[in-house]
């Protein structure tokens, strides 16, 4: 079946990741199943760069599913060698690669209707939506978190201080003493969000009660 299908002709793995989202998603928190992802890409141009690995792992009742991880890299024709010294990428690297259209679909396999959290969480998902965009699909249907967002909420406003309009990935983990052993890696970054997400979800839980709605 054609990438490039019309909306009543969409794939059936697509069918079957948007039926997902006709059943109510439960509103016990602890029931809730959480993605965290990131990607890395061959820059930062929505429309002109391409994804070159997706990073993502699962959260359920407080604990990181370690054993369910995602980990996909991406055979690319566009490529920018100054990103190389972030990533580490090399364009003809003997790791394993799939197509961008095979890890999209493994990606929504994955994902199902959890909740996707991110660390500016925009740049991610839109990244993934236009790779959709060109498979001939809609966007990502899932409920987004965002970590920088998320951490700005914990902090408590004053005169004197005021929050920074954005914070980095950096700045969440040396707030919450975690290791940047695996940073700048899809996979790395993906777990050292999930692990400051914990520590938010706890200082949120401190505040108020710890529900969906106080999250977004």
């Amino acid at each position: 079946m054609s990438f490039f299908s019309t909306s009543s002709n969409h794939p059936s793995f697509w069918l079957d990741y948007a039926n997902l989202f006709k059943q109510k998603k439960s509103k016990n928190f602890e029931e809730l199943v959480f993605v965290v992802l990131d990607t890395e890409t061959t820059g930062f141009d929505k429309f002109q760069d391409r994804i070159l690995s997706i990073g993502a792992l699962k959260i359920q009742n407080n604990i990181i599913q370690v054993h369910e991880v995602l980990d996909i890299y991406i055979r690319q024709e566009k490529f920018n060698k100054e990103t190389v010294a972030v990533h580490g990428i090399l364009k003809n690297s003997k790791r394993k690669r799939v197509e961008e259209t095979v890890a999209i679909q493994q990606f929504l396999e994955y994902v199902g209707d959890a909740i996707i959290v991110a660390h500016h969480a925009s740049f991610d998902i839109g990244m993934i939506n236009m790779a959709l965009k060109r498979m001939g699909l809609p966007k990502l249907k899932n409920i987004v978190l965002d970590t920088g967002t998320l951490y700005k909420k914990t902090l408590i406003k004053s005169y004197l201080v005021q929050p920074q309009q954005h914070y980095t990935l950096d700045d969440l983990a040396d707030k919450f003493a975690i290791s940047k052993k695996d940073r700048h890696t899809a996979l790395g970054d993906a777990y050292i969000t999930a692990v400051a997400f914990l520590k938010l979800l706890t200082k949120i839980k401190e505040k108020k009660e710890l529900t969906l709605k106080n999250l977004r």
